[in-house]
């Protein structure tokens, strides 16, 4: 069994469909998945970027912020559930990041509504920025979300962005998906496959 980690921000559309895509490879493989919260506001927040994405990632803090409050208080396996309870609800459900969709996300997964107030808070920001680094120190911050480390035995682990891929494999496609991406993220020295996207999100 080898056990992934994967780094994911519930505002993107790309780490949705990746996160969506391992849950495939685990009926395929034998790979488990463990969720963690990283951040996009905390990843761009001293970066030049538009005002547009500026405004967007002010309203992004509010999901990361209930789940690393959920994590916190309820431990790690609660991140795996809430975040696709939340994922769910903003992108095939194009709900927004709203404080009533962390609401119905946390109700579903039988936390306690009141974690939503994390929202608008800092008392959870030093373990949203912990959580944020252990994913994003292996592979620089010149990369998004999400992030995925596999464990190397005896040395560092694979730690590589992406995949960014749409629509979501399935099936064998997906388990042949992640043999390929293994194949080359664990060879030593590669760096980079980059085409121009040409496709929006596809959730089916």
């Amino acid at each position: 069994m080898t056990n992934v980690d994967l780094w994911v921000d519930p505002a993107c559309p790309w780490a949705w469909i990746t996160s969506r895509w391992l849950l495939e490879v685990e009926q395929q493989r034998d790979v488990s998945v463990q969720f963690h919260v990283m951040s996009l506001a905390v990843l761009n927040e001293s970066k030049d970027i538009s005002d547009d994405y500026r405004r967007f990632l002010v309203n992004a803090w509010g999901p990361v912020r209930v789940l690393i409050a959920a994590e916190v208080e309820h431990g790690p396996e609660v991140v795996r559930p809430l975040y696709s309870a939340m994922g769910t609800r903003i992108h095939p459900g194009r709900s927004g990041l709203t404080p009533e969709m962390m609401v119905d996300a946390l109700t579903e997964v039988g936390l306690q509504a009141t974690l939503v107030n994390a929202a608008t808070a800092i008392e959870f920001d030093e373990a949203l920025r912990t959580s944020h680094a252990a994913g994003m120190d292996p592979v620089g911050d010149d990369v998004g979300t999400p992030v995925i480390h596999i464990p190397r035995p005896g040395g560092d682990p694979i730690a590589f962005f992406g995949p960014v891929v749409t629509p979501i494999p399935r099936g064998e496609a997906a388990g042949r998906l992640w043999d390929g991406v293994l194949a080359v993220a664990g060879t030593d020295g590669f760096y980079e496959l980059k085409r121009t996207r040409e496709r929006r999100p596809s959730f089916d």
